[in-house]
């Protein structure tokens, strides 16, 4: 199904934020299939029961993607299915969204369990200052984060905490260069979440994989753009069906 994106949203704002990219994927190429899929939840933190549903739920020989979280997903879930998977898409998404002593282009350990420990208190506050650091770096930061805001939907605190319980476990690295189909990873500049320069740091990593930064621009590129981030990913997906 190589005329098939599947595409996951990052944590806690669901599919809302991914709408604009599919209809402009969509408009780019009528063959085109997005498809928006959810992020599981197993009433778990362990990631394989996270994978385990998502592999359930995706058919097999497909594009796979996502956003933030749902890259990171994203890539564990093409490096587990090989060649089952045509290739894959992440957009702001880092190896590793907390720092560890050999990845530090991430968000520090302290900051991280502050977050975490913001949520179990207080998820609605935590949801807020989660939309606005999405959005910090963009053109209209207040307005963008209150528009990500509006459009997450409503989920239990315990299911938020398992969420980014997961996140933090989340290292996708190995898979990444396990995973031997074609990839496509996108930041942004100005993106508060993804430090920019984990872009240069995986292109080490991958020397053979497409990597592109887009300059001036927040965490949640996608809405910021969602035509000129289609017309990058649509250009890929040509490029690399060629075969």
């Amino acid at each position: 199904m190589r005329d098939r994106l599947i595409l996951l949203p990052g944590w806690a704002l669901g599919t809302s934020p991914l709408e604009p990219l599919a209809a402009a994927l969509q408009g780019l190429d009528a063959h085109l299939r997005v498809h928006l899929q959810p992020l599981p939840e197993p009433d778990s933190a362990d990631l394989e029961d996270w994978l385990d549903e998502l592999d359930d739920a995706i058919p097999e020989d497909t594009w796979l993607g996502g956003w933030s979280m749902g890259g990171m997903l994203a890539a564990e879930l093409a490096a587990r299915r090989g060649d089952r998977c045509c290739g894959l898409v992440t957009l702001a998404s880092n190896s590793r969204f907390v720092a560890h002593h050999d990845w530090l282009s991430a968000m520090p350990e302290a900051t991280f369990t502050a977050f975490l420990s913001g949520c179990e208190v207080d998820p609605k506050a935590t949801l807020k200052r989660f939309a606005l650091l999405c959005a910090q770096g963009s053109q209209d930061p207040r307005g963008l984060s209150r528009l990500l805001g509006a459009a997450a939907p409503l989920a239990t605190a315990a299911h938020l905490v398992d969420g980014l319980r997961v996140l933090a476990s989340l290292d996708t690295r190995a898979a990444l260069q396990r995973f031997a189909g074609p990839q496509l990873h996108l930041f942004a500049g100005q993106d508060s979440l993804v430090p920019a320069q984990v872009a240069g740091e995986l292109l080490a990593l991958l020397p053979d994989v497409e990597i592109g930064l887009i300059e001036q621009a927040s965490h949640a590129f996608l809405l910021e753009d969602p035509h000129g981030v289609a017309g990058a990913i649509q250009a890929f997906l040509h490029e690399s069906g060629d075969d």
